[in-house]
Order: C-alpha cells, then sequence, then structure tokens
C-alpha cells in the first residue's frame, strides 16, 4: 500500500543537529523510499510495510548510538494514498529525486 510518512526527530540535549543529520542521511540510503526534508519535518513515500521497517531500524540506530541522548519522535502517517499515476499532490517525486539538504 503506497503511503507516506512525516517524521521529526527531537533530540533531548544542546547538540541536536548532529544526530537528526545523521538520522536523515541514513534515511536517505533506502532505495526503495522517495525522502525528503525541509525546515519542519522529513517526509517518506513508499510501500507502508517498508516504511514503517526502515524506520524502526533508523530509530533503533539512533537510540542505541554510543551517547545518544534521550531523544523523541513525531510521526503523522497517511495510509493508503492513490496510485503514483494519478495527479494527487499528495504524491511524491519518484524514488531517487531531488533531496534538500535541510536538517530537520
Amino acid at each position: 500500500m503506497r503511503s507516506a510518512v512525516e517524521i521529526s526527530m527531537y533530540p533531548l540535549t544542546g547538540e541536536f543537529r548532529p544526530p537528526i543529520q545523521a538520522f536523515i542521511d541514513r534515511l536517505n540510503t533506502h532505495p526503495n523510499l522517495s525522502v525528503q526534508t525541509n525546515a519542519l519535518a522529513t517526509q517518506i513515500w513508499g510501500p507502508l510495510d517498508q516504511i514503517m521497517a526502515v524506520l524502526t531500524e533508523e530509530m533503533t540506530r539512533s537510540a542505541a548510538a554510543a551517547g545518544a541522548p534521550q531523544m523523541v519522535f513525531v510521526m503523522k502517517v497517511l495510509p493508503g494514498l492513490a496510485p503514483s499515476d494519478s495527479a494527487s499532490p499528495a504524491d511524491a517525486p519518484p524514488a531517487g529525486a531531488s533531496r534538500s539538504g535541510a536538517t530537520r
């Protein structure tokens, strides 16, 4: 089922940018997902089961990293997007499309 997830990560530390950027960088290594980051959140498009598996893996890695601060993740999930050939504005560009370098 084609889906979209918007996620924000809030490390509870003064040095919040490095863990956020590391999380975003790892999300961008999954070629079956389309990942776009803006100043407020990161949006991920793809099959719901794949998105959730990747998020589980990457949130666990972030929390288990040596010296990792406690962190909060906030997500919105939109399951069941229209097929990608429709003109829905909620559809993302195909995987591998241009990605922003914003930090959150």
